[in-house]
């Protein structure tokens, strides 16, 4: 196989950064990018030294020869349609999250991706982190046993100083607090502690002239699969500096953030420091995606899974959804749910 071929959907902060990664590959290029904005594309290309052409046509783009796989940056409620087009054309695929703004759409997508297999990464970009790295090998190696509470916090002043504030802020293209963002949290708590099972829900406004058209601040306490139960909250109007804070209690042990106290240093009276990179920025060029493009480029290559595959992202939305159901009837959600 010659250099695999990208065409990225968007060029708003989170495509650049894709752009930005896929360009540092030897053995990877840009060839397209899909936007309807020519000179807005024109001016990143330029910026970041990157020839490719420009198309304002994701159909054409998608059925293009020379595509091999699709960055998906375009805004949440045209990526279901647009995973379709693309497994139904072989394309590999990149999607940021959310994945969809509801659960026909999720659907959509899984019909679509297990009647034509291609290659996939979720854009739970965090999984790459350093520290969540550090944490999931520290788990696998059984430095806390069996998590039985894991309580995860999305902190994040999302306001008008983020370009995505006028999209995101919106039912539509926001959707909830835990679509906007806070499914980053969800995912941690299934990738560190496992399946979850029943979710329970509530959210509330912040500031009486918020212009966020959902509440903006939410909390769900969960059933995991392994007997135990989580929690995530998520705010994106808080007074504070970001805070991604990953508290989780094992049987023979504790992690909190980047500190551990394990059955496995039997000497230990405190917690241990790991000095690691930490997901404690808003900055999205804090985060990982040259290790999640690496990962994705390695998948495609040797037809291996990835460390977020969009199968496996699927069940982090379905609770997203499961959260905001709780929340609109002040019940409790089993899952998982039938399709």
């Amino acid at each position: 196989m010659g250099a695999l071929r990208f065409a990225v959907v968007g060029t708003g902060w989170v495509a650049g950064e894709y752009l930005k990664a896929i360009s540092a590959r030897t053995d990877a290029e840009v060839v397209a990018i899909v936007s309807k904005h020519t000179e807005n594309a024109k001016a990143r290309l330029a910026e970041l030294g990157i020839e490719a052409r420009i198309s304002p046509s994701y159909e054409e783009t998608v059925q293009a020869p020379d595509v091999d796989a699709i960055v998906l940056c375009s805004t949440p409620d045209l990526r279901p349609e647009q995973t379709v087009l693309a497994a139904q054309n072989g394309k590999h695929l990149v999607i940021e999250k959310p994945l969809s703004m509801d659960r026909a759409g999720l659907w959509a997508m899984a019909d679509a991706l297990e009647k034509n297999p291609v290659r996939t990464v979720a854009s739970f970009v965090l999984r790459w982190n350093p520290s969540f790295s550090n944490t999931k090998a520290l788990i696998d190696d059984d430095a806390i046993g069996r998590v039985y509470m894991a309580q995860i916090d999305y902190w994040h002043h999302v306001g008008p100083q983020y370009g995505q504030y006028r999209w995101s802020r919106t039912k539509a293209l926001g959707g909830s607090s835990m679509l906007s963002a806070g499914c980053h949290a969800v995912d941690a708590v299934r990738f560190f502690a496992g399946d979850i099972t029943e979710v329970s829900a509530y959210s509330c406004r912040t500031w009486a002239d918020s212009e966020y058209e959902f509440d903006p601040n939410a909390v769900a306490i969960f059933k995991l699969k392994n007997g135990g139960i989580g929690k995530v909250s998520s705010s994106l109007e808080c007074k504070t500096p970001y805070k991604f804070n990953i508290h989780l209690l094992g049987e023979k042990g504790a992690i909190m953030n980047n500190q551990l106290f394990s059955h496995k240093l039997p000497g230990q009276k405190d917690y241990a420091t790991i000095p690691t990179i930490l997901p404690d920025s808003g900055d999205v060029s804090h985060h990982p995606f040259v290790e999640e493009i690496n990962d994705f480029i390695a998948s495609v290559r040797n037809n291996t899974p990835t460390r977020c595959e969009f199968s496996d992202a699927y069940k982090s939305m379905e609770v997203s959804f499961a959260i905001d159901e709780s929340i609109a009837t002040g019940k409790s959600v089993k899952l998982p749910l039938d399709r």
